[in-house]
C-alpha cells in the first residue's frame, strides 16, 4: 500500500504510524466489544487504558487480555498490508505499543501491575515476530510471469527466417 522508493520519507513513516494506531485501536474495539462488552454493562476507555482492567482474577481480566492478544494478531495482518517490509515490522510494532504506553501513562498513571506488562509485552512480540513472518513469506514469493508475455527475439528472429525461405513448388505440376 504504502511501499515505494527507498527514498526516506517523514510524511509516509508518521501516515503509517498514524494508520497502524488507528487500525489497531479500531481492531482492540470489536474485538473488547465482543468479549467484554458482553460481560459489563456499559464500555469505556478504561477497558483500554487503564491497567487495573488487565488482571487474571476476573473473568472480565481475562476477556480484556483475549481482546489485547487479539489485537496483537490482527495488528500483524495490518503490517502485511499497510507496512509491507519485515524489516520494518519490529520498529512499527514498538512505536505502536510505546504510543499505547504512553496513553496509559496519561489516561491512568504508570502500569504497575505486572500482568499488564505480561499481556503488552507478549502482544508486541506476537505482532512483531508474526508480522515479519508474513511479510518474509510474501517477500520470498516468486514473481508471476503473465501466459500473455511478449515473444523473445529469438522467437521473433526464427519468424522471420522462416517467413524469409524460398517457397516449395510441387514437383508433379512441373511438365
Amino acid at each position: 500500500m504504502f511501499y515505494g522508493t527507498a527514498v526516506w520519507d517523514p510524511w509516509l513513516i508518521v501516515a503509517q504510524i498514524v494508520c497502524f494506531q488507528c487500525l489497531y485501536y479500531l481492531t482492540l474495539g470489536i474485538f473488547m466489544t465482543i468479549l467484554v462488552g458482553t460481560r459489563v454493562s456499559r464500555i469505556s476507555l478504561v477497558y483500554f487504558f487503564d491497567y487495573a482492567t488487565v488482571t487474571a482474577s476476573t473473568v472480565t481480566g481475562w476477556c480484556v487480555m483475549a481482546s489485547f492478544i487479539l489485537s496483537s494478531l490482527a495488528g500483524a495482518g495490518f503490517l502485511l498490508y499497510l507496512i509491507e517490509r519485515a524489516k520494518k515490522c519490529l520498529d512499527f510494532s514498538a512505536t505502536l505499543y510505546i504510543v499505547h504506553l504512553l496513553i496509559c501513562i496519561v489516561y491512568g498513571g504508570w502500569p504497575s501491575s505486572i500482568t499488564w506488562w505480561v499481556v503488552n509485552v507478549t502482544g508486541l512480540s506476537v505482532m512483531a515476530l508474526l508480522g515479519e513472518y508474513l511479510c518474509i513469506r510474501r517477500e520470498l514469493h516468486e514473481i508471476p510471469i503473465s501466459k500473455f508475455r511478449s515473444r523473445s527475439v529469438s522467437e521473433d528472429k526464427a519468424n522471420e527466417d522462416m517467413d524469409e525461405q524460398i517457397p516449395l513448388y510441387r514437383v508433379d505440376n512441373m511438365a
